[in-house]
């Protein structure tokens, strides 16, 4: 919401008024004055007109998960297991959950209770490298790195993929760094190419990596810097 919006919204204050106590220099954001009311204001932000909290920031939740197999990202699941049930279970309803992974793929998964934030993270324009780590059923033909960063045309959807880059890493294995995140996009390249995923693991989406000493099945708070690195 911006910030004009929410100093008219309480009582007695006009709009006119509302931009007279920005431009006075009266508004604080987290402690800061603002004079800006087109700016965007999160419910997570701290909103004063001189010491009076007008908006009282809810707390906001940044966490990395070290996914195991086995498990959905999804909120729920009558059959399956859910990534959700990893966590606190005070803190389930709040969080959701920024760039699925199938059920069988492990690594790096993001949970937030911020969208604003996860949207950034996930948003198919921005282009955000995605780094997995791969192993296939067959050896990895020596065109695949080629016909990869040329993009593989998905039929159904009827598109080409971004270019990819491709490090092999041994005969059935390497990591695949793809700026996209379509239904099943790396099982779907591979079988393009004549081969097939066999475990798929997430190292990394853009300035966010999987922390190597988070246990499989453990989660952490992000830091300052990992959480400002989406932007």
């Amino acid at each position: 919401m911006k910030l004009s919006r929410i100093l008219s919204n309480q009582n007695g204050i006009s709009r006119r008024q509302a931009n007279f106590l920005l431009a006075a220099g009266r508004v604080r954001v987290d402690g800061e004055i603002c004079r800006e009311g087109n700016l965007d204001i999160s419910r997570f932000r701290e909103v004063c007109i001189d010491q009076e909290v007008i908006q009282h920031a809810e707390p906001a939740y940044y966490l990395m998960l070290n996914k195991p197999a086995g498990y959905l990202s999804a909120t729920e699941d009558p059959v399956h297991p859910t990534v959700l049930e990893l966590i606190p279970s005070a803190l389930r309803h709040l969080l959701h959950i920024g760039g699925r992974l199938d059920r069988a793929s492990t690594g790096l998964l993001i949970l937030s209770s911020d969208g604003l934030w996860t949207r950034r993270l996930t948003e198919p324009r921005v282009k955000i490298p995605k780094v997995y780590r791969v192993n296939t059923a067959y050896p990895i033909c020596p065109n695949t790195a080629e016909r990869f960063s040329e993009g593989i045309w998905f039929e159904y959807e009827k598109l080409r993929t971004s270019p990819a880059r491709l490090e092999q890493l041994g005969p059935t294995e390497a990591r695949l760094t793809i700026y996209e995140g379509r239904y099943h996009q790396v099982k779907r390249m591979f079988h393009a190419v004549g081969n097939r995923v066999t475990s798929l693991h997430r190292e990394s989406m853009g300035g966010l990596t999987l922390d190597p000493a988070l246990a499989v099945g453990c989660y952490r708070p992000l830091t300052v810097d990992e959480i400002s690195s989406v932007c």
